[in-house]
């Protein structure tokens, strides 16, 4: 071996006392070597989940059909349809399924016996592309040393058919049936992605954010590119007062307030009894619930007063937060002091229009931005509220472990929003805090604002990083926002749709455009060939709308999982797989529920509506880890160069 040592001693040192021999160190450049050469793990993308748990969970379980793939390559035309989709609802759903099974089925042993051997198969496709230490680490402790005998060939066993046998006959017999099949199970949706990427938006609309979190949270291996939603949540949790008002009316514009009083025990009792006691008499009728929640009147009455109140002191503290922050260059969003209160009419633009709503009793016309003593309470309540709850400090720095505003990950380029552009196609310049920043620093200078609102020992820096957290949320150079404004005093109170609208940034009419895409991935240190994967604005199917863009270069990935947003995009997601044979992107129909899918064994419906091959099959050598795996290889072949000339002592 002729390797050149440029590795400075010490630092060989420090490897040596990993490696301290010539032996440890070429068995673990074998074993590196071995992995290099594994076919490229499978990386599963979703975005904009918005609190549909249930979607999420079900196209999580089956790996936007991975499952059913695996079980179609090992199965074939030997199974029918119907049997294939029965096996991928037990995988899908194995705890559930094995006990309605137990109902009806007379022979519950030899329905395990048949399953076993069934899951055992799919088994040992899914784990054929991993190490024997991998899979070994994610063998369920109490069944590992069975399961890795079941699904690992042995060579020195002559029966093996007898073998096997003797191991299932003895599964059941010791009464384990149920356990090791539920086991084989979530083996295999733990097998099936190597890696999950969440493109954004946990939060918001639907009803259950606070359980995707939960499910994340204990998910193998993931990374969360953080979406303008979370970012608000994010906001809130660290104390900003525009961020709570904000969420709050949100989950009641959503008929969602369970969310903040059951899931992070969040009082609204304070706020419904200002609204009630404010507005009791304004029919508040243009505060009325979005979604499909069932509400009764009661309720639906109280939803609608708290809905405004949160509005008016939402408007209140935004202004407050512009004033404070005339960087952000958003005064054009200062509105309540543009209204004529005598009058009922507000001067937007340069032009006059009438109110839809003219019943402000918390507003003082001299000082429109100033909270009332009781909103102040009421927000100080809150403030107190999500800044001492538990569960959601716990799920944001999740977020903040897991999460960026961008990522580059094996080639391809992850953000939820827009690379902010001008006309012209060039890398927007963005005011933050007096300096200027586009491109790859804009959102390296935004992420560390984002941690200074949690971190930074300086109040006056965490202040900032609150601030920059709205900003990040509804500013019209944010990358995650991406519009010349957000038009919800506009949409509460004037008829108008030209006062709604909002104008998109030039990135969404220049997406097409290869030369303005390949200069963004160069701008992250990609070449040509590498792919863009954006989250954030549903695509209209329903329309003829492509997710795929730039001739493949663009992927747009939010269909729409949100229920809200289905009516206009005719269909309830995409998600994206990259395996080993390039990259498949799936349309999924809106899904029923997770009974239905149990008792009736149906399946969201899944269309690959694009496919990518790659020009040769991809293995890890290929992949970012690889390259790491390779540079390890090299630094430890320097390690043996410095054994074998004397420049370091072997450790025996």
């Amino acid at each position: 071996m002729n390797t050149e040592i440029t590795l400075d001693t010490h630092y060989l040192e420090r490897l040596a006392e990993l490696y301290p021999t010539i032996a440890r160190a070429s068995t673990e450049i074998i074993n590196l070597e071995s992995i290099l050469r594994l076919p490229k793990g499978t990386e599963h993308f979703i975005t904009d989940i918005h609190g549909e748990y249930e979607s999420f969970s079900h196209v999580l379980r089956n790996g936007s059909g991975s499952v059913k793939k695996k079980i179609d390559e090992v199965f074939g035309h030997t199974f029918s349809e119907k049997s294939k989709q029965a096996l991928a609802t037990l995988i899908y759903y194995p705890r559930e399924k094995v006990a309605q099974v137990k109902r009806t089925e007379k022979n519950i042993d030899d329905w395990y016996r048949i399953h076993l051997y069934r899951l055992i198969e799919v088994c040992k496709q899914t784990s054929s592309k991993y190490t024997r230490s991998k899979v070994r680490k994610a063998l369920p402790e109490d069944f590992a040393f069975v399961i890795e005998e079941l699904i690992t060939e042995k060579p020195e066993v002559l029966n093996k058919e007898e073998y096997y046998n003797t191991i299932i006959d003895a599964i059941i017999e010791n009464g384990r049936g149920e356990q090791f099949v539920i086991a084989l199970c979530y083996l295999i949706q733990r097998l099936v992605v190597d890696h999950l990427h969440i493109l954004g938006d946990i939060y918001d609309r639907g009803p259950s954010p606070d359980r995707i979190m939960e499910r994340l949270m204990k998910y193998h291996s993931m990374d969360i590119t953080w979406g303008n939603h979370d970012i608000l949540w994010m906001g809130a949790a660290a104390g900003s007062l525009a961020c709570i008002a904000t969420v709050v009316r949100i989950c009641c514009r959503y008929g969602n307030l369970d969310i903040l009083e059951d899931s992070y025990g969040i009082n609204m009792l304070p706020l419904a009894t200002f609204a009630l006691e404010t507005y009791g008499d304004d029919p508040c009728s243009e505060f009325h619930t979005k979604g499909d929640r069932p509400l009764d009147k009661v309720e639906t009455s109280i939803n609608e007063k708290m809905h405004k109140a949160i509005s008016i002191i939402q408007f209140k503290l935004e202004g407050q937060l512009i004033k404070r922050r005339r960087s952000f260059g958003m005064d054009d969003r200062l509105l309540l002091d543009k209204i004529d209160y005598e009058k009922g009419t507000i001067r937007v633009d340069g032009k006059e229009y009438k109110l839809l709503d003219k019943n402000f009793p918390t507003i003082d016309p001299q000082d429109p931005y100033k909270l009332s003593p009781l909103e102040k309470m009421i927000m100080e309540r809150l403030q107190n509220a999500f800044l001492q709850c538990v569960k959601l400090r716990a799920h944001m720095n999740f977020l903040l472990s897991k999460g960026s505003l961008f990522l580059v990950y094996n080639n391809n380029l992850l953000y939820h929003g827009c690379m902010p552009l001008d006309e012209h196609g060039k890398l927007k310049h963005v005011n933050v805090y007096g300096k200027k920043y586009s491109g790859r620093a804009l959102y390296l200078e935004l992420e560390k604002h984002v941690r200074k609102a949690f971190f930074a020992v300086d109040e006056k820096e965490r202040e900032k990083g609150r601030d920059i957290l709205w900003y990040i949320w509804s500013g019209p150079d944010s990358p995650l926002f991406g519009k010349t404004k957000m038009a919800t005093f506009e949409r509460y109170f004037l008829a108008e749709k030209e006062t709604h609208k909002e104008k998109k940034n030039p990135y969404y009419e220049l997406i097409n455009d290869e030369k303005v895409m390949n200069n963004i991935l160069k701008e992250f240190g990609l070449d040509e060939n590498a792919h863009i994967v954006n989250g954030h604005v549903p695509v209209q199917q329903k329309s003829g709308e492509s997710p795929v863009k730039c001739g493949g270069k663009v992927l747009v990935i939010d269909g729409g999982f949100s229920k809200a947003y289905q009516g206009k995009t005719g269909i309830a997601g995409y998600t994206l797989i990259y395996n080993s044979y390039g990259m498949r992107l799936v349309a999924h129909m809106p899904f029923s529920s997770t009974e239905e899918a149990i008792n009736n064994e149906t399946d969201i419906h899944s269309e690959p509506i694009s496919v990518m091959l790659a020009p040769r099959r991809m293995y890890v050598a290929d992949t970012d880890n690889g390259k790491r795996l390779q540079e390890r290889i090299g630094e430890l072949k320097q390690l043996l160069a410095a054994y074998r000339s004397g420049l370091i002592a072997e450790k025996q």
